[in-house]
């Protein structure tokens, strides 16, 4: 993964009226509570699937059962996975890749647009190369699992667009109508002021087994989770999609972190921090908790941004139930329901039609990046357990190093 030598944007970029233009601008292309913007299939486009195990595997599927999708190849590091893939989708032999290289030769198999499912250390070189290919590029989060990396996906998205290419991310709860009708009343003022943020992600952690000869072994069974540098530690990798309904919600990005993090599992093999909490600031005064687990306890697993104003009350949520609580929008809510599969069907959904509409506006792009900028800077934070602004974490753009010697090129 190549660093970026220039974005063409300053630091500044990721916080303030930018930053809040576009999430204004992405918060009013939403669809009402209850709308069903999905028009009849009028085109079949060929897609490649790269990154073919648990949910890449899962999620060419949900795009063949669209109905607007050839599934035209996929490509995986291990061909045993790309073949049971190509197997279950009906792609051709000839159009199934293996190793670290099979992404360039799916890319030049003839697709028109790419489902990038790899783990997010790969995310930005797969992404550019597509991008630049010409290719439209739908990809799962986080976008990447370092500054770097971060900004290669601002680049290649910025790109995007002037192509006139649609470069969309898959975060599912901004798609709900029940998070969407909530995060309406927030941003009409049903709260008053702003006053105070909680978000919070609590998982099971993934299997953290010993280290292997190379680095093979932790590709498999989101293994890969447990290493910073792979995955954008546990707060990159799950709890973004609590922050990143935060930052839809607020419209606006945190200007420092401080927090502090411990690894809680048995034996542990990776350097992902299995419990973390992080105080973000915002320039407005904004507080803004963030606690993140990923613990055998039996816990329940938990995605949700509560917003507190100075005159009711919010709660988005994963699982569960949203809704608005006093104030002048009270609004009752309703249950949060089967996010897992619906919210990546809408966005399958929303990729066909934006591609066959020839709408490129490409919005989740913006938030994607701030959300994964914000989840490194809680992570560093937490890590160094002292107080760090943006603006230096930007300005160290630290590379996260991992060692692929030995692997299949």
């Amino acid at each position: 993964m190549n660093t970026p030598t220039e974005s063409g944007l300053s630091r500044r970029r990721f916080i303030g009226s930018a930053v809040v233009a576009a999430a204004v601008s992405s918060f009013g292309s939403l669809p009402a509570l209850g709308a069903d913007a999905t028009p009849p299939v009028t085109r079949k486009i060929k897609l490649g699937v790269i990154g073919n195990g648990g949910r890449g595997g899962w999620i060419a599927k949900l795009f063949q059962a669209h109905g607007g999708y050839d599934i035209w190849a996929v490509a995986d590091y291990f061909q045993e996975v790309a073949d049971k893939c190509g197997d279950e989708l009906g792609v051709d032999r000839s159009r199934r890749f293996s190793t670290l290289s099979g992404y360039k030769r799916l890319i030049e198999s003839g697709v028109e647009a790419v489902a990038v499912e790899t783990p997010p250390y790969f995310i930005p070189e797969h992404v550019s190369a597509a991008v630049e290919a010409g290719l439209h590029v739908y990809m799962a989060k986080p976008v990447a699992a370092d500054v770097p990396g971060a900004l290669k996906i601002e680049a290649a998205g910025a790109r995007a667009t002037r192509d006139r290419r649609c470069f969309l991310v898959d975060y599912q709860m901004p798609t709900d109508p029940i998070n969407i009708e909530v995060a309406r009343r927030i941003r009409q003022g049903g709260l008053g002021r702003i006053a105070r943020v909680v978000t919070t992600g609590h998982c099971s952690p993934q299997l953290d087994p010993p280290k292997t000869q190379n680095l093979e072994s932790r590709l498999r069974d989101l293994i890969w989770v447990n290493d910073v540098a792979m995955g954008c530690d546990y707060i990159g990798n799950f709890d973004i999609h609590a922050i990143d309904a935060a930052l839809w919600v607020l419209g606006q990005s945190p200007i420092a972190a401080t927090g502090g993090s411990r690894i809680c599992r048995p034996d542990p093999h990776g350097d992902s921090r299995d419990v973390c909490a992080v105080i973000y600031e915002y320039a407005d005064g904004l507080i803004h908790q963030h606690a993140g687990q990923a613990l055998k306890n039996n816990s329940t697993n938990e995605l949700s941004a509560a917003v507190h104003g100075t005159e009711a009350n919010a709660f988005l949520t994963y699982w569960g139930k949203s809704f608005v609580r006093g104030g002048s929008s009270h609004f009752g809510g309703g249950a949060v329901e089967n996010l897992y599969s619906a919210g990546a069907e809408r966005n399958i959904a929303r990729f066909h039609r934006e591609i066959t509409t020839g709408v490129f506006e490409n919005d989740t792009c913006r938030r994607a990046v701030d959300g994964v900028l914000t989840c490194i800077l809680g992570y560093e934070a937490a890590a160094r357990c002292t107080r760090l602004t943006l603006d230096a974490l930007l300005k160290e753009n630290k590379r996260m190093e991992v060692d692929l010697q030995g692997l299949k090129s």
